[in-house]
This record gives C-alpha cells, sequence and structure tokens, in this order.
C-alpha cells in the first residue's frame, strides 16, 4: 500500500515544465493504441451484431469461431509482447541493425507457430465446438465458419506481430491505420456478403467470415508494404539468439493470459449460477467497463515501450519519468470513469438493454466497477513498466496468483461456501485488482533497473 501510495504523490506532482515532453511522448504512444484496441474490439461486436438477424444459432456459431481464435492468439500476444520489449530495448540503444534482425527472427518464428495453428485449428476446432455443447443446429454454422477462419488464420497473427514489431520502435500510428483499414473494409464487406446484397451471394455465417479473412488480409499486406517501406525487417540470416531473447519475455506473456482467461471463465460459471438476469447485466457492464480498459490498456503499452527504449539507451531517469508520466494519465482518465461509472450507471445500462432487471442489478454492479478504476490503472502501468524491464514472468506470476488465489478463491468461498448474494460475488474483483497492483507495485519499487536491460 505505502507503493501505491507513493506512485499516486509522484504521479500528480511535480514540475509540469520538465514533464511535458515525456507527457506528450506517452500521449502520442498511448492514443493510437486505444483507439487500435476500441476497433479491434469493433470487429467482433460487429459481426454478432451482423449475424443476429439469422437468428441464435448463427450468433453462437461466430460466438465459437471468435472465442476460439482468441484462444490460438494467447500465443501470438505473448510473441508480441517480447517482440516489442526486446526491440524497444535496442532501438533505445541505437543497434538498429539489430532491431531489424530481431524482427526478421519473430516473423519467421511467427510462420512457424501459424502453421501448427492453422492445422490444429482446421482439423480440430469442431470436435472443440461439440465439446463445449455446440448443438447440430449451431454446427451446421460453426463447423465450415471456424474451419474458413482458421484457414486465413495466418493474416490474424501476423497482423499482431507486425503490429508489435512497430509499437518497439515507438510507432504506434501505423498500426493503427492498418487497425482502422480492416475495420472500415470488414464493415463494408460483411453485410453484403451475410445476406447477398448488391448483386453478392446470400453466404450467412459464411459470409461474416469472408469479411473477416479478407479485410484482416488487406490490413496486413499494407502493414508488411509499410514494414518494408521503413526498413524495419533485416532480410539477414537469421539470429536465433535474438529469438532466445524473445521469447525469454514473451512466454510468461502468453501464460498470464491463459491464467487470466481461464480464471475469468471459471469466476463468470458463479455469476450464471445467480440466473440469467444476473448474468446478462454482468456481460453488459463488461461491455460498458471494457471502454475504461481501453485507454489503460494504452498507457500500459506506452510504459513498456519507453521503459524499453530507454532502458536499451540507459537513460534510466527518464525511465522512471516515462513511467509516472503513464501512470499520471491512467489514474487521470481511469479516474474519471470511476467519477462517470458512480454518478451515470443508469444511463449507461439504458444504452444497451431496456430490461428494467438487468438495469436494476447492472447499476450495482457498475458503481462496484468505479472501486477498480484507480488499482486498474495503477495495475496496467506497473505491468506494463515491469514488461518494459524484460520481468514478464513476475507479471504472470502474480497474475496467477491473484485471479485463482484471490478471485476464484474468494468467488467460491462466497457463492457455494457461505452462499452470499451476487453483490459480494463481484466485490471479489474489486479486492483482486486491489491485490494484484499492490503485488506490481511492490515489484517496480524494488527492482533495480539497471538490470533491466535486455
Amino acid at each position: 500500500m505505502k507503493q501505491i501510495i507513493t506512485s499516486i504523490k509522484h504521479s500528480l506532482t511535480g514540475n509540469p515544465a520538465k514533464r511535458i515532453s515525456i507527457r506528450r511522448r506517452v500521449v502520442s504512444l498511448s492514443l493510437p493504441v486505444l483507439l487500435s484496441a476500441l476497433f479491434q474490439r469493433l470487429v467482433s461486436i460487429v459481426d454478432i451484431f451482423l449475424v443476429g438477424g439469422l437468428g441464435a444459432p448463427a450468433i453462437a456459431a461466430a460466438g465459437l469461431g471468435q472465442f476460439m481464435i482468441f484462444a490460438a492468439m494467447t500465443v501470438f500476444w505473448g510473441l508480441s509482447t517480447g517482440t516489442t520489449v526486446v526491440i524497444a530495448h535496442l532501438w533505445g540503444a541505437e543497434r538498429r541493425e539489430e532491431a531489424r534482425r530481431a524482427a526478421l527472427v519473430a516473423l519467421l518464428a511467427c510462420l512457424i507457430l501459424i502453421l501448427f495453428a492453422t492445422i490444429a485449428g482446421v482439423a480440430g476446432g469442431s470436435r472443440v465446438a461439440l465439446f463445449m455443447g455446440a448443438g447440430p443446429d449451431v454446427m451446421a454454422h460453426a463447423a465450415p465458419y471456424i474451419r474458413l477462419v482458421f484457414l486465413w488464420f495466418g493474416f490474424t497473427a501476423g497482423l499482431n506481430i507486425l503490429s508489435g514489431i512497430m509499437h518497439g520502435r515507438g510507432d504506434t500510428k501505423t498500426p493503427m491505420t492498418a487497425i482502422m483499414l480492416v475495420n472500415v473494409l470488414h464493415v463494408l464487406m460483411a453485410w453484403p456478403l451475410i445476406y447477398g446484397k448488391f448483386g453478392l451471394p446470400r453466404l450467412g455465417v459464411i459470409g461474416a467470415a469472408y469479411a473477416i479473412n479478407l479485410s484482416e488480409a488487406i490490413g496486413f499486406c499494407y502493414l508488411l508494404v509499410r514494414a518494408l517501406q521503413l526498413r524495419v525487417i533485416s532480410f539477414d540470416r537469421p539470429d536465433w539468439q535474438l529469438w532466445q531473447r524473445i521469447w525469454r519475455v514473451g512466454y510468461p506473456v502468453a501464460l498470464e493470459r491463459v491464467a487470466q482467461q481461464s480464471g475469468q471463465l471459471l469466476y463468470s460459471r458463479f455469476i450464471l449460477g445467480f440466473g440469467t438476469v444476473a448474468y446478462a447485466a454482468h456481460q453488459v457492464g463488461l461491455s460498458i467497463e471494457s471502454l475504461s480498459f481501453m485507454p489503460g490498456a494504452g498507457m500500459g503499452i506506452a510504459a513498456a515501450t519507453l521503459m524499453g527504449q530507454s532502458l536499451g539507451a540507459r537513460k534510466y531517469r527518464q525511465a522512471r519519468m516515462g513511467h509516472r508520466e503513464a501512470m499520471r494519465l491512467a489514474l487521470l482518465v481511469m479516474g474519471l470513469m470511476a467519477t462517470l461509472f458512480l454518478l451515470l450507471p443508469e444511463q449507461m445500462m439504458r444504452l444497451f438493454t431496456a430490461d428494467s432487471e438487468v438495469i436494476r442489478e447492472g447499476v450495482v454492479f457498475l458503481r462496484l466497477v468505479a472501486l477498480a478504476q484507480i488499482p486498474l490503472a495503477l495495475s496496467f502501468v506497473y505491468a506494463g513498466s515491469l514488461r518494459g524491464t524484460g520481468d514478464t514472468f513476475y507479471v504472470f506470476i502474480a497474475t496467477l496468483l491473484t485471479m485463482w488465489g484471490v478471485r476464484v478463491v474468494l468467488a467460491w468461498l462466497v457463492a457455494d461456501v457461505f452462499q452470499l448474494s451476487l453483490y459480494f460475488v463481484w466485490g471479489v474483483f474489486v479486492i483482486d485488482w486491489w491485490v494484484r497492483a499492490g503485488a506490481f507495485a511492490w515489484r517496480y519499487h524494488k527492482r533495480d533497473l539497471h538490470s533491466g536491460v535486455l
């Protein structure tokens, strides 16, 4: 708690004149990431919205396909983070040619992993859908949808890795442009392909898969061309020692994602035990809360990039200042979101649903969410800065222990053992985020940044 209070004080005080250039750097890095996250989320939201006219089985099929792609991307998110951190260190140290070679080995490793993921998805995706309980009506849509999105999976993963390479150089605007291009093309293609407009065949759910695949393929090609124009990649002999450094940083991020998502799924099971209304309120509330996640995630990536580049250049004071500026902005933005969740929860819920019972429960959820905004801001930035030092394994362990040792265990005790109300189960995630923020803060303030040079 002492470290958290100290961090907040440092983030809110100081001489603004000394921080203005770094503040602008944080904003220039984080704003494109924020917009990229928003547009990435819109792809899945638009897909579910558009196939909604085809009925519940079509919605379930698209949802299953998206879930499997999300699961498959876990490894690639780890690879992307490792790539960003290593390239940031090399770029900050003015070792530009080495950074370009790191980009090459990241792409080659990505290609190898894509082959395995594609084969596994095409061959076993339908079996996973059946295992998850999909009936014949859902499988009629899900089987071809899943097979098709995995056949084109390479573009999805490649887009993510190229974005990670760009982020390491401090370029978040080019990946943002690519994601915006993907979204515009996706919207233009999805509706005509799903419903057979403008002389195109009516493809149904398969049309949604084609729209995602084609738009991401074009987005990937755009980003690859820009990477070649900017000389981001060196087509020299692959340096597999650089790959070892990337994977050493990246594999704990993949494990962290697995720990987070698996714990979240089990936590959702306790919510579902309180009935459909409770679960609906939870899902709508999470959709609203995700708006506050995006700026926090943007600040986290900015913190990781600034930390990596500053440590690579051995500018340790600048590294601390970058962290504090990212923290200050995250606290400001997410503090504002907390105020909105406290003052306008009902109005926010009504934007998503007219069900009075769902709204009533969702109001309580959003007010509890408000209590988690400050620890969320702290967690995002501390975790980002720790990743920037290469300390991703600690972030994984802290996430694993807090998600499973705090959230899941306390939810089980509250819901199944003591049989308390839904509101106590929701309150558990607030405790989780405060404990997690404390764990990250302790590690950051104990860490010697001189040991963070990869």
